[in-house]
C-alpha cells in the first residue's frame, strides 16, 4: 500500500472511530442557492429568512450527506446511512429552523466554516441540543462541496441550565410577585464595623450602643440595598423601584434608631434570623408600622451579604389596637377617661404619688330634666359640653374623668389646697365661656374638692370631696327653686 492509500485508509479509520458525530456533507447546492438568493436582491439574509421561513428549508434541502460516522448514527437512533438520509426531514425540523438562521449567516458573509448551537432530534424522538461546527475543507472553496461538520452532544449541561434559567425565573417571579414587601439586602459593611468593635474587646454591646449611639447611624448608612419587589414601590409610595433606592433616607428614618439597635443586639448574639415590629416612613412622609422578619441568608451567614427582609404593613391592625385601647379608657361620649381608668389611676396614686393628691368630684345640675323635657339627644349633646370644658380645663399629669351618668371627678397628682381652688375657678370660668357659646339649656356643675396627704387613706378623700359635692348641690337647687329629685 502507498503511503498516500495509507495516509487515506487511517482518515478513514478516524472518520469512522471519532467520539463525536462527523458529517461529510456537500454544500455545493448551498452556493447555488446563495447565488439565486442575491441575484433576486437579498442582502440581509436573517431578515429574508424570518420574513420567509421556507428559505430555511430549501438551505437543508440542498445539503446532500456523504458519509456519517458510528457516532452519528448512535446519536440519532438510526441503523444505518440510508436509513439517516432518508429520515433527514425528522432530523432538521420545529425550532431547529430558527437555529440554523446564525449558521446561514456565516457562510452568506463569506466565511470558509461556522459555529453554531442548535437543536436535531434522533429517530427515536428524542430532542438534542447540539453545538455544530462545519468546516469548508481545503481545496474545496470553489465549490463547497466538501464541508466536515462536527456534532457535540450538549443535551445533558443544557437542559442542566435550562433548569437552573426556569428556577431563577421561578425564583424571580416569586419576589416579584410576593404579596409582601421583600428586601434584598447587603449587611457586608455592618458585620465589618462590629467585627471591628469586638475586636477592640467590647462586651457589653448594649452599653456600647448607648454611649455610642452614632454607631447604630452609622451601621444605617451601610446597609446596600440589593434589590427590591413591586410590592415594596407601592407600599412606600414610590413611582418605580429606581425612585424608592434612590431616596431610601426617607425610610430609613430616625424613628428606627432604637428598634435597628436592637436588631444589631441580635445580630451581636448571633441571631441571623428575626422578627420584630419596626416603624418606617412613605416617601411622602406617612408613618408605617411594620412586621418585619429578617434572616441572613444560607451561604452569606460568614459575611451577611445577603439578607432577606420581609415587610408586612400592620398599620390599620396598630390602629384598630389603638382605638381598642382608647375605648378600655376613654368615654366614647365625652372624651374623657372613663371609670376604669379613673379606678385604675386612683389606685396606682393611692400606692405611688406623688403626694399630696387631689381630689375635685363634680356632677352636672338639671341633667336628668334635660332629658325629660327635650330627649335623651340634648342631654348627650350636654354630656359632650361637658366633655370639652373638663378636658379643656385639665392639663398633664391631672386627669378628667367621667365616672357615672353625669358624674365626673378630675384627679390632680402633687396638688394641694391651691391647686384645687384654682381648678374649681378653672371650670367655672370655661363653663361660663361654653354657655355663652352655646344658646338654650346652660351646663352647670356641683363640685367638692379635697386633698389626701402621704399617709393619708386616698378613698377618704374621695367621699370627702363626694360630701362637699352633695352640700353644694343641694345649696344650688335650693336657691335656684328647683326639685333636686326631678331635676337629678
Amino acid at each position: 500500500m502507498s503511503d498516500a492509500a495509507s495516509v487515506l485508509a487511517d482518515f478513514e479509520h478516524m472518520f469512522e472511530l471519532a467520539p463525536v458525530s462527523l458529517w461529510l456533507e456537500d454544500f455545493s447546492g448551498v452556493r447555488a442557492l446563495f447565488e439565486r438568493w442575491r441575484a433576486a436582491g437579498v442582502t440581509d439574509v436573517a431578515a429574508y429568512l424570518r420574513a420567509h421561513p421556507q428559505g430555511v428549508q430549501d438551505y437543508g434541502a440542498a445539503i446532500r450527506v456523504v458519509q456519517v460516522n458510528q457516532r452519528t448514527l448512535q446519536l440519532l437512533a438510526a441503523p444505518d446511512q440510508a436509513t439517516l438520509e432518508r429520515s433527514l426531514g425528522q432530523v432538521f425540523r420545529d425550532d431547529m429552523l430558527e437555529h440554523a438562521i446564525p449558521e446561514i449567516e456565516q457562510l452568506w458573509a463569506g466565511s470558509q466554516g461556522f459555529a453554531t448551537q442548535t437543536v436535531n432530534y434522533a429517530l427515536d424522538g428524542r430532542r438534542l441540543d447540539v453545538r455544530v461546527r462545519g468546516r469548508i475543507l481545503p481545496g474545496h472553496e470553489e465549490r463547497w462541496d466538501r464541508v466536515l461538520v462536527s456534532l457535540e452532544d450538549d443535551t445533558a449541561p443544557m437542559r442542566a441550565q435550562r433548569a437552573l434559567q426556569h428556577s431563577e425565573q421561578y425564583a424571580r417571579s416569586l419576589f416579584e410577585h410576593s404579596p409582601v414587601s421583600l428586601w434584598v439586602e447587603d449587611f457586608s459593611q455592618v458585620k465589618r464595623l462590629m467585627d471591628e468593635v469586638r475586636a477592640q474587646g467590647i462586651s457589653d454591646f448594649r452599653t456600647f450602643l448607648k454611649v455610642h449611639p452614632e454607631f447604630i447611624t452609622r451601621c444605617m448608612r451601610e446597609i446596600r440595598v440589593i434589590d427590591i419587589n413591586q410590592v415594596t414601590v407601592a407600599l412606600f409610595g414610590a413611582a418605580d423601584k429606581r425612585e424608592l433606592l434612590e431616596r431610601t433616607d426617607r425610610v430609613f428614618t430616625a424613628d428606627m434608631q432604637e428598634s435597628f439597635a436592637d436588631q444589631l443586639l441580635d445580630l451581636w448574639e448571633g441571631r441571623l434570623v428575626q422578627q420584630r415590629e419596626v416603624v418606617n416612613s412613605t416617601l411622602a412622609g406617612e408613618r408605617l408600622h411594620i412586621h418585619m422578619q429578617f434572616a441572613v441568608l444560607e451561604g452569606h451567614r460568614h459575611d451577611w451579604s445577603m439578607v432577606l427582609l420581609s415587610l408586612v404593613d400592620i398599620s390599620a391592625r396598630k390602629k384598630a389596637e389603638a382605638y381598642l385601647e382608647y375605648l378600655g379608657k376613654h368615654d366614647v361620649l365625652t372624651g374623657l377617661r372613663n371609670r376604669a381608668y379613673y379606678v385604675e389611676e386612683l389606685n396606682r396614686l393611692a400606692r405611688k404619688g406623688p403626694w399630696p393628691v387631689v381630689v375635685l368630684v363634680l356632677d352636672m345640675n338639671g341633667l336628668k330634666a334635660v332629658n325629660d323635657e327635650h330627649g335623651h339627644a340634648a342631654g348627650d349633646a350636654l354630656l359632650r359640653r361637658a366633655g370639652e370644658v373638663l378636658a379643656k380645663a385639665v392639663d398633664s399629669p391631672a386627669c378628667a374623668a367621667r365616672i357615672g351618668g353625669d358624674e365626673f371627678c378630675i384627679l390632680i397628682p402633687a396638688g394641694d389646697e391651691r391647686a384645687a381652688q384654682h381648678m374649681v375657678e378653672r371650670v367655672a370660668s370655661l363653663v361660663e365661656l361654653n354657655n355663652q357659646f352655646y344658646s338654650g339649656m346652660a351646663l352647670s356643675f356641683a363640685s367638692g374638692s379635697a386633698v389626701a396627704h402621704a399617709g393619708e387613706q386616698l378613698e377618704a378623700a374621695v367621699q370627702q370631696a363626694d360630701q362637699v359635692m352633695y352640700a353644694n348641690k343641694a345649696r344650688y337647687y335650693a336657691e335656684s327653686g328647683m326639685e333636686r329629685r326631678r331635676q337629678g
